[in-house]
């Protein structure tokens, strides 16, 4: 019996590239696929003679030579025969099929053996956001989960009645079966058991032979002090329970933490801007300032005090994991200028105005004297 043309297989004209080809096997390959045809020999040696045609086609040196010789390029004695061309299942002509065929329908060749991987439950991710008190003291809170737990009817078994599996016919309790491919064989997961070797024969009516349901889950989450914004909590064992009794996943608790109306945090250390009245900055003084802990802390102004001015407070800043040590606080000096002021307040500003000048006005406004000293010079550069 004479072979079909391998253009004509693949569905492609003779002048096909390299994407053309590769779009119509897939499009075969994907139909005739012996998972999609159970037990149809047509569909079977369809999928073999259109993995054949495109082993050949895909190849440079190979597709000329069939375009010049046709089947008989790689038939024993043929033109193409011998030398270095093609060669059945060699590393040239295997992987390329390997590369699509785990594209297309994935767990080809190295893949884990005996069902474990896909018995194995899920990891969950969770997002919690805490605020910064809870952060600097640590926490137990209570979260609900939406995951896959273990059915109670089958005790996640997948079986009606708990009763065992028993050993997949299709292949032999191997979970890998082996299909002609072209010129060469390919060992796949067995479609039955999806490689656990065994199958369940009277699934449970309740998970339908999954062995697990969907629930909300309680948790209590320990959440320890000096956790920082991104910190991850992995409780094991708590995400999604694995397939007929497998292996649950773990789940992982993202923090987040949500902004404080006073304080700043960078690492350990916490920063705090304070409005200072303009009296108390420049006669002095003191005044009391929160801290992270709930508590309260002075601070001594000194006289003369300027905006961003910073005062450090030693151990009065967020927990660090892990330890008893702690951070420190910083306490920005912001000086608040007077407003809706009353005619009389006017007239003192005036007298102190009038004051400094009588003073030489050098002694009470430092910064403002030196910067416009500076700034005279410039024009007076400028000027020569």
């Amino acid at each position: 019996m004479s072979k079909k043309d391998y253009y004509e297989l693949l569905g492609v004209d003779r002048e096909a590239n390299e994407s053309e080809l590769k779009k119509a096997y897939r499009k075969m390959a994907m139909q005739y696929h012996p998972d999609r045809n159970p037990g149809d020999k047509a569909a079977e040696q369809n999928f073999k003679d259109v993995n054949e045609a495109y082993d050949v086609l895909k190849d440079e040196q190979k597709r000329a030579a069939y375009d010049r010789f046709g089947h008989a390029a790689f038939e024993q004695g043929g033109p193409g025969g011998g030398g270095g061309g093609f060669h059945p299942g060699g590393a040239q002509g295997f992987g390329g099929f390997a590369d699509i065929f785990e594209e297309m329908f994935g767990n080809f060749g190295g893949a884990q053996r005996g069902g474990g991987a896909q018995n194995h439950g899920a990891d969950l991710r969770y997002n919690m956001e805490i605020s910064l008190e809870e952060a600097y003291k640590g926490a137990k809170s209570t979260i609900r989960v939406p995951t896959a737990v273990p059915c109670e009817s089958c005790d996640g078994s997948g079986a009606e009645g708990g009763k065992p599996p028993v050993t997949c016919t299709t292949c032999q309790g191997t979970g890998r079966v082996r299909a002609q491919s072209g010129f060469f064989t390919v060992e796949r997961t067995c479609p039955s058991c999806h490689g656990a070797g065994r199958v369940i024969k009277d699934p449970c009516h309740t998970c339908g032979g999954t062995g697990r349901v969907e629930r909300e889950k309680t948790l209590s989450v320990n959440i320890p002090a000096g956790v920082e914004e991104g910190t991850r909590i992995r409780l094991s064992g708590e995400g999604e329970a694995g397939m007929r009794g497998g292996p649950p996943g773990d789940l992982y608790i993202f923090l987040s933490l949500k902004p404080h109306r006073i304080f700043q945090r960078e690492g350990a250390n916490i920063f705090c801007r304070v409005p200072i009245p303009m009296t108390t900055a420049a006669r002095g003084g003191s005044l009391e300032v929160p801290t992270v802990d709930g508590g309260r802390a002075r601070i001594s102004i000194p006289d003369g005090t300027q905006s961003g001015h910073q005062f450090r407070l030693k151990g009065k800043g967020m927990t660090v994991l892990r330890s008893t040590a702690r951070g420190d606080m910083f306490v920005q000096a912001v000086v608040e200028t007077p407003v809706n002021l009353s005619k009389r307040q006017k007239e003192l500003l005036d007298e102190f105005e009038q004051e400094a000048e009588t003073r030489g006005g050098d002694g009470n406004n430092p910064e403002s004297t030196g910067f416009f000293k500076k700034v005279k010079e410039l024009w007076d550069d400028l000027t020569e």
